[in-house]
């Protein structure tokens, strides 16, 4: 099974449709596959779901999907850096579901290994819990989150060979093993793309049965989110 794909275009073009739930790795703007989010831009599918952590920033990763009103819908842990997020929220534009972000990285997790719901302790007696079950165990309430999968995924690495199995870099690490695993088909950006083998087996994050699709993007901008320096003397 050939799994590399000359660009992001051609590795989504047939995978991908109107009203699907998409998941995207990435943390911020730090380890999002920025060449599958622009072609996906590019392709004017619309009416999604997308499960990521945030919602990138005004013009640069899922951002970009927002302002052409591609996604209806998101279901992420933080969206204070993107100001049309705000604004298409706050008009009813767009739909959210909040969740924390412990319990949207275990959705995920659990998602990918095949569990369909988990209890927890985080959100109890808050209104993350409207709705959902409540039950006690060794005197503790918990409540029953369902698990997320994804028609969908987007993930980032620094670099896999060819049969899929990936390595990520540092803080690039973040969400991406849990999407990588929740996604039906999952589609991943590399910088560096090396023959089946070559890789240590002890270095490898996410194996390759989880990921069906590969894309070498070998200069990926890697914004800084909020660049932060000391004044001059």
């Amino acid at each position: 099974m050939n799994k590399v794909y000359p660009d992001a275009a051609s590795a989504l073009a047939d995978i991908m449709k109107d009203g699907q739930t998409i998941a995207v790795g990435g943390f911020g703007l730090c380890g999002i596959p920025e060449a599958l989010i622009a072609a996906l831009r590019d392709s004017g599918i619309k009416d999604l779901t997308a499960i990521s952590n945030n919602a990138g920033v005004d013009g640069f990763g899922l951002g970009q999907l927002l302002t052409t009103r591609q996604i209806k819908k998101m279901i992420s842990s933080y969206v204070g850096e993107n100001k049309e997020f705000e604004r298409q929220y706050l008009a009813g534009e767009l739909e959210l579901e909040f969740t924390p972000q412990g319990t949207l990285a275990e959705k995920l997790r659990a998602g990918g290994a095949g569990i369909p719901a988990f209890f927890t302790k985080t959100g109890v007696g808050t209104i993350v819990a409207d709705g959902k079950e409540i039950r006690e165990f060794d005197g503790q309430k918990y409540v029953m989150e369902r698990s997320l999968v994804s028609d969908v995924s987007l993930v980032k690495a620094w670099k896999a060979d060819k049969s899929g199995n990936l390595v990520y870099r540092k803080t690039a690490r973040n969400f991406n093993p849990n999407v990588a695993m929740a996604g039906k088909i999952t589609v991943a950006e590399v910088e560096i793309l090396v023959e089946t083998g070559e890789l240590d087996p002890d270095e490898v994050h996410t194996p390759g049965i989880f990921v069906q699709r590969i894309v070498v993007n070998a200069n990926p901008e890697k914004r800084i989110e909020q660049r932060t320096v000391r004044p001059s003397k």
